[in-house]
């Protein structure tokens, strides 16, 4: 088992992060490292806090988790620091302000969702406390009838058959 410097790490690394946004597979053949190993490093990377993103070479596409990172990582720079950022991860600003404006409201929708499945995890209660009530006197009927079946088979037993005729 061959072992890479830290490097040669970051290098590669460097390939798969904006501007460049290789792939792991193409990174895999250039290099003649096994796809296992380069998602290995990636996956150390990100835990490390980097932002590398997984399917999408577009930054539209990366999933909402490197999205939050970028933003988290973005938050205290100045104008110039983010237009430097923005120039490094082949970003732009508008970008990274609309990723921060969907996490802020985020919050808001969250919000509402949380009031609806309550009404909605009410409602349920109450269907269901109905139907229990209506089962419970369902299997009270049941149980009352089943009695008085046994009642008129023991009568029967106990006095004979009784014709209605007669």
């Amino acid at each position: 088992m061959p072992h890479y410097s830290p490097e040669r790490k970051e290098a590669i690394l460097k390939k798969m992060a904006p501007p460049h946004s290789m792939t792991v597979a193409e990174l895999a053949s250039q290099e003649g490292i096994s796809t296992a190993t380069l998602y290995n490093w990636r996956k150390a990377a990100r835990q490390r806090g980097a932002v590398l993103p997984s399917n999408s070479a577009t930054p539209d596409n990366w999933s909402s988790e490197e999205k939050f990172k970028v933003v988290l990582e973005t938050a205290p720079m100045t104008e110039a620091e983010l237009s430097e950022y923005c120039r490094k991860k082949g970003l732009y600003p508008e970008q990274i302000e609309a990723w921060k404006t969907a996490c802020m409201s985020a919050n808001a929708v969250s919000d509402e969702q949380s009031k609806r499945n309550q009404k909605a995890s009410k409602a349920e209660k109450k269907r269901i406390k109905k139907l229990e009530a209506e089962l419970r006197r369902k299997e009270k009927a049941l149980a009352e009838t089943a009695a008085l079946l046994t009642l008129s088979k023991k009568a029967e037993a106990i006095w004979g058959h009784k014709d209605e005729d007669e």
